[in-house]
């Protein structure tokens, strides 16, 4: 898993390549094309090391890759054919589903690039994508509008943990801000070190007191799901203005304060943050302040206090979502949604052990808008391939 609360949600793994590397290598006596290699990683009994270069297995294990594939294979059944789509890009055929795959190979036929997209579900009507969720074990909340009207839903009114879509609220309160004219998107913030948070993101190591625009900060927050971002955003505008967009959590937590409250070294805090009333709450920010980060290695195991994120229904995320769904940042990460079979994506989502979501605006080609929101929670690791394939049925249910 990535460490924070944002995993790309596209992404089921992570792309390790030099891209444009264009190889017809041998393998045997034949030429291996990047083709050959995704039908190979997909047919054969057991993946083998030598399949890969040292450069992407730093990155990237040949076990995480097998179970990537039998995720697939548990998802979709098994693969039929590979088809090109131009460039590194394949779509693979599957006998329940679809996939989108890019792939690059070295000199010596060896992988050194490899993503792939989230799985998609066989078309099927919109009442059975829906349905489907119901079958998820924990709890569930969906919820899509439109043209301003509900379509249909589950739960959508039960606020759930939606890990790194709460950066909604955030951009949501930044909008704002400019928009009563308190600030601009040429603002420059300045990088502190006492902000910086875990990842996911990047600025959590850039130098400290690196100027960026507030433009600059939003995109990083919403488009990388840059925890240190939205952070400098929250003290930007004030925690206040924040939770004028956000009913359910009080105090609102930055993402450094959720990380040192869930570090085990911070079991009194913990104690006395969730036993205190929200002015009691209040009062403990400050010694959270005062906390060094924690290794971000506590999060690699399963759901770990849960009851320390952020709590939205699906229909507060869509109502957050049409608000900003039109600046042009938060069309960058496409989420799920594939921007070709769309005249407009606008994506959030995030996701922890135990906590995932998804919300999606998007305008199909006849004009018509929508937001599909999904959140998922359980005590228990997800099957992140399962939901995400869910959710691209859903939306491709949508489609005109």
């Amino acid at each position: 898993m990535k460490h924070g609360w944002q995993r790309y949600a596209a992404l089921l793994f992570v792309a390790v390549a030099v891209w444009g590397i264009r190889a017809t290598p041998a393998w045997g006596d034949a030429p291996l094309t990047p083709q050959a290699a995704l039908e190979r990683l997909f047919s054969a009994p057991q993946i083998q090391s030598d399949w890969f270069a040292p450069s992407f297995l730093v990155h990237v294990s040949v076990a995480e890759v097998q179970t990537i594939v039998r995720q697939f294979a548990a998802q979709l059944g098994d693969l039929t054919s590979v088809v090109p789509e131009g460039g590194n890009n394949y779509r693979l055929i599957f006998a329940r589903g679809t996939d989108e795959a890019s792939i690059a190979l070295d000199a010596d036929g060896r992988i050194v690039g490899l993503f792939f997209r989230a799985p998609a579900f066989a078309a099927t009507n919109f009442d059975d994508a829906l349905k489907a969720f119901q079958a998820l074990p924990g709890q569930v909340s969906v919820l899509v509008i439109t043209n301003g009207v509900e379509r249909g839903s589950i739960h959508p009114d039960d606020p759930l943990a939606v890990g790194s879509t709460f950066k909604l609220a955030v951009i949501n309160a930044v909008k704002k801000a400019v928009d009563d004219g308190r600030a601009s998107w040429e603002t420059v913030l300045r990088l502190q070190a006492a902000r910086k948070s875990l990842p996911s993101g990047i600025l959590q190591d850039w130098p400290d007191g690196a100027p960026l625009t507030l433009y600059s900060v939003a995109a990083l927050a919403i488009s990388q799901s840059d925890n240190t971002a939205a952070d400098m955003l929250t003290e930007f505008v004030g925690r206040s203005n924040v939770e004028a967009w956000s009913r359910y959590n009080r105090p609102f937590l930055t993402t450094r304060e959720a990380f040192v409250l869930k570090d085990p070294h911070n079991a009194d805090l913990l104690g006395r943050y969730r036993a205190g009333t929200e002015a009691q709450r209040r009062a403990l920010l400050p010694l959270l302040d005062a906390k060094p980060l924690p290794d971000a290695s506590i999060f690699l195991g399963g759901p770990l206090h849960t009851e320390i994120e952020w709590f939205f229904t699906t229909r507060e995320l869509c109502t957050l979502m049409a608000n900003v769904e039109s600046l042009p940042f938060m069309s960058i990460n496409p989420g799920v949604a594939k921007p070709a079979d769309w005249q407009h994506v606008a994506y959030k989502g995030g996701s922890e052990p135990g906590v995932l979501n998804l919300t999606t605006w998007v305008v199909d080609k006849t004009g018509k808008a929508s937001c599909v929101s999904a959140t998922w929670n359980d005590r228990t690791s997800l099957d992140d391939t399962k939901f995400f394939g869910l959710y691209g049925a859903l939306l491709s249910s949508l489609k005109s």
